[in-house]
């Protein structure tokens, strides 16, 4: 009797561990299924606005340059309504205004700018320029800007040693970069003139990346200011003023920009 009792037992012993097994290996299922379902929950993709159009799209198909969004390279490589340029770096200067009610910008005043003297010579030294413009540098870093820290000044471009181009101010607006000037007998530049500031100076060659970025900038103004003359800051203010100096090529700038010298009134000699 004992016998059966114990074979009962062992039995019902090993029933109850295969069904345990069972519900083990179904629970462990089941979780791995819901596991699985869950994967295939699509969390919805974050959507976006072109800072050009404002057209809606999802982000991950949006063209992104710093803060902002473009929908395609057109619109990055364009000025918006507002006067700015997708693919600039944006670094708003506060030395600014508004251009004469309906007055368009007509021409375009090349420059150069070095912060401190040839300073890019041995150094980076973009970064001291953009701290100028907006009214930032501090003047311990270096004697030179202890004399200028107090000017108020900026452009709407500036084009780095490397090709990058930084815009300060909307084309709809007046930088302070031309100062006391006359452009063919009309002055106040400011009014009616683009600033395009490109780093360098009268004794070092400017880069081939400066003027490949500075005829990109020329054909994307022109699109949206057709009537555009070029002129340096030398000939809009001159005994005053000596950039962009005899280290800037006229002629590759009128080459690579395709304009026609009735757009360069001062022609293409360096001075």
């Amino acid at each position: 009797m004992i016998k059966w009792l114990l074979l009962f037992a062992g039995a019902g012993f090993l029933y109850l561990w295969f069904k345990g097994k069972k519900q083990a290996k179904f629970t462990a299922d089941e979780a791995a299924k819901i596991k699985v379902e869950q994967s295939k929950v699509v969390v919805p993709e974050a959507i976006i606005q072109c800072h050009h159009c404002s057209v809606h799209l999802p982000k991950s198909e949006a063209i992104a340059q710093e803060d902002r969004f473009y929908c395609c390279k057109e619109h990055l490589s364009s000025l918006d309504d507002r006067g700015w340029l997708g693919s600039a770096a944006w670094r708003i200067s506060p030395n600014q205004d508004s251009r004469p009610e309906g007055l368009l910008p007509d021409l375009v005043v090349i420059h150069h700018i070095s912060l401190p003297p040839s300073g890019f010579v041995d150094r980076s030294s973009t970064q001291f320029i953009v701290d100028f413009f907006q009214n930032q540098l501090d003047a311990s870093m270096h004697p030179y800007f202890e004399e200028i820290s107090d000017q108020k000044v900026s452009s709407h471009f500036l084009i780095s040693r490397q090709g990058e181009i930084i815009q300060f101010v909307s084309t709809q607006n007046k930088a302070w970069h031309a100062g006391l000037s006359a452009f063919l007998g009309r002055e106040k530049c400011n009014d009616f003139s683009i600033g395009i500031e490109l780093e360098g100076d009268s004794a070092h060659p400017f880069e081939e990346a400066q003027y490949l970025a500075l005829a990109s900038l020329g054909t994307q103004l022109a699109a949206s200011y057709p009537n555009l003359q070029f002129a340096g800051h030398s000939d809009i203010a001159p005994g005053r003023k000596t950039d962009p100096g005899v280290q800037f090529d006229w002629k590759k700038f009128q080459t690579k920009n395709n304009i026609s010298i009735e757009k360069l009134p001062f022609g293409l000699d360096s001075r």
